[in-house]
């Protein structure tokens, strides 16, 4: 089998001291951290698009990266190379999850029966590799924007043709996911919005929305596909207002539609930056709603306003995201899926690895760091303290709704003036970069 990645063998452990850059430092992945292997906290996902059909285009110019899989003129050759290269890629790095679109992996023909039919063909091979190195699927999901059918979104679509095709490559999607054995499947709403309400009818199209989902729910059920399903909130790019704007969002339109039973949330760093939150914010509204399914880690750029995908290096950031997912109770079948390409300059193959490996180290300290601030109890300490007042007797008449207004009147007419105490926000600051 050709071999893509020659100047790369299988990444190991090196401990911090180590100064080669195709080592982990901080990653170890039998390391106990909380009485858990690293490497089941963290559950590492390479995904497909960005790293292996991810060229390095941008807005301003087509693509600058020359990868030798893509060196055929057949389209299922490329699409059988480029499957090969990328478990070679898995077993290198030690990761034991992969993500895809459908039409990552298998290109688009002319007909749906002709494009179903190439997808098999290269489910089968990924089924075999899979086998082989025993990387295993966290989830897979449906490129239900990029092609010129999708202008004008696809459950949200004004055309019920359009809204049909979507249909009908979920339901392949959801098939192939489940043949692979994928433990999650992804809704990435790429156009699931509009540009003008000069044109649209909001609330048809989320009307329509939540039937697309509901049409999804019920073949799940049918196949016997014992997933979770997931919406990945995105707040703009490409269209103006996406209707999974955020985490809160995405949840009132789940309730609505009465889907909260069936789909949790898979969130983007980068995502909860464009919506103006922070990554932990978004990771805290789900843990707080039992709704945290799994996670894209990656970083935007602070000065652009588009998603620029970069891979996570930010161990500040890292360290809040693991704290906040281990407070939650960690991942169940979700994960950390390495949402992130390469720079436009960094063209070779061996960055893919200097990228991920850079990346897996980052969260590895991250959690590390994460389970001493939950093994010293000191934020949550704080916290505790900051809402005692909740768990003496006017709180837990309150939280008890044994109180109305009545008797909380009667309670400040009573006992005057409430003491206020300080936050202590940046003595918990300083103590947050004690540990990091």
């Amino acid at each position: 089998m050709t071999e893509y990645f020659p100047d790369v063998k299988e990444i190991k452990y090196e401990g911090p001291d180590s100064k080669n850059p195709l080592a982990f430092k901080h990653y170890n992945a039998d390391e106990l951290v909380l009485g858990k292997k690293m490497a089941d906290h963290l559950r590492f996902s390479v995904c497909y698009w960005h790293t292996f059909k991810g060229l390095g285009a941008d807005p301003f110019g087509p693509g600058t990266i020359i990868r030798k899989y893509n060196d055929f003129s057949d389209p299922m050759q490329i699409a059988e190379a480029t499957l090969d290269a990328a478990f070679e890629l898995f077993t290198k790095l030690g990761v034991n999850f992969w993500c895809f679109h459908d039409r990552d992996i298998a290109p688009e023909a002319d007909d749906l029966a002709e494009t179903n039919r190439r997808l098999d063909k290269i489910v089968l091979k990924a089924q075999k590799l899979q086998d082989d190195t025993g990387v295993k699927l966290l989830w897979g999901t449906t490129n239900a924007f990029s092609h010129r059918r999708f202008m004008a979104g696809a459950g949200t679509n004004p055309s019920p043709e359009v809204f049909a095709y979507a249909a009908s490559q979920i339901k392949k999607a959801i098939e192939i996911t489940h043949q692979l054995g994928g433990v999650n499947y992804v809704f990435w709403g790429g156009r699931e919005g509009y540009d003008t309400l000069l044109n649209t009818d909001m609330g048809r199209e989320l009307d329509h929305l939540a039937m697309l989902l509901q049409m999804a729910v019920d073949h799940k059920k049918k196949i016997g596909f014992d997933g979770q399903f997931l919406i990945e909130p995105k707040p703009k790019e490409p269209t103006k207002h996406q209707y999974d704007f955020d985490s809160g969002n995405c949840h009132a339109f789940l309730q609505k539609y009465n889907l909260a039973n069936d789909f949790k949330l898979n969130i983007e760093a980068n995502h909860a930056t464009l919506a103006g939150h922070t990554f932990q914010h978004e990771l805290a509204y789900c843990a707080a709603n039992g709704i945290l399914g799994s996670v894209d880690a990656n970083r935007g750029d602070m000065l652009l306003g588009w998603d620029t995908d970069q891979f996570p290096t930010n161990i500040y950031d890292a360290t809040l995201a693991m704290y906040t997912i281990l407070q939650s109770g960690g991942f169940d079948k979700g994960g950390l899926n390495f949402d992130a390409k390469v720079r436009r300059q960094s063209v070779d193959g061996i960055d893919l690895f200097y990228a991920h490996v850079g990346a897996m180290d980052c969260f590895a300290r991250g959690l590390k760091n994460a389970a001493r601030l939950i093994e010293d109890k000191v934020l949550e300490n704080a916290v505790k303290e900051r809402y005692a007042g909740w768990d003496g007797e006017l709180g837990s008449k309150i939280e008890g709704k044994k109180v109305g207004f009545a008797e909380l009147e009667a309670y400040i007419l009573e006992h005057g003036e409430p003491e206020l105490a300080s936050g202590r926000q940046e003595m918990l600051e300083n103590i947050l970069n004690e540990y990091i």
